[in-house]
């Protein structure tokens, strides 16, 4: 009986132990809306959130604030990679420079970051926003025999992207986050090739804004908004 007790103690003070080594672990492929100083990986990619914060272009003044901190405490997961870099597009074209030509973002592209996101159980992929902004060229929907020039356009750039990344992250839940405000031939595409390429994707509704990027409440309704996806799925 005594050994007994004794077995039982030790087990209920090891479950928390077990419980965290269990959480589900969560990566992030992102720009700018999923950056915070300090929590990159790698450590060089460009922020847009920092903690000296500009009060002028945001009201997010922790890092858990950030959409991704919050759904990630608020629902048991733990981060395993968060792989954001402000101002990147998902194709290989960038933003036009004075002299209006386009600039080469091979280097930092989605593309380019897309296996450095360490060994998650759940992948989001929050990205489209600059294609979106900069007027990269759109291209034609593509699913295989992809050539370097097709990288550079949207459509054919964002299939090659979720058919490796399903290849790369087997077995790992993967969700396109779909901001709001972007031109409708990015939103049309990005709901075309995720249910091609068998991807969920959530559709953001009205999110709080602050110099294009989401603010405090802005964060707080991202993480919502994913958390009520998912429940919903499992239903």
């Amino acid at each position: 009986m005594k050994k007994y007790v004794v077995t039982l103690l030790l087990g209920l003070l090891c479950c928390p132990f077990c419980w965290a080594q269990n959480a589900k672990s969560v990566s992030i492929l992102g720009d700018s809306y999923s950056t915070y100083e300090g929590y990159m990986k790698p450590d060089t990619n460009a922020v847009w959130y920092w903690k000296n914060f500009d009060p002028s272009k945001t009201d997010v003044a922790s890092v858990r604030e950030t959409w991704w901190h919050q759904f990630i405490k608020e629902n048991g997961y733990k981060l395993c990679r968060n792989n954001s870099y402000s101002g990147t597009t998902i194709c290989n074209t960038g933003y036009k420079d004075k002299s209006g030509k386009f600039a080469d973002y091979s280097q930092r592209s989605f593309i380019a970051r897309m296996d450095d996101l360490g060994d998650p159980d759940i992948i989001f992929i929050f990205g489209g926003t600059n294609d979106s902004w900069a007027g990269v060229p759109i291209g034609e929907y593509k699913y295989a025999d992809w050539t370097t020039q097709d990288l550079y356009s949207f459509r054919p750039a964002l299939s090659y992207l979720l058919t490796e990344m399903k290849d790369r992250y087997p077995n790992v839940e993967i969700y396109f986050l779909l901001n709001t405000r972007l031109k409708e031939e990015i939103n049309e595409s990005v709901k075309t090739i995720c249910e091609k390429c068998g991807i969920d994707y959530i559709v953001l509704q009205e999110i709080g804004k602050m110099a294009g990027h989401p603010s405090r409440e802005g964060m707080k309704q991202i993480s919502e908004q994913i958390k009520k996806y998912m429940e919903n799925k499992k239903k």
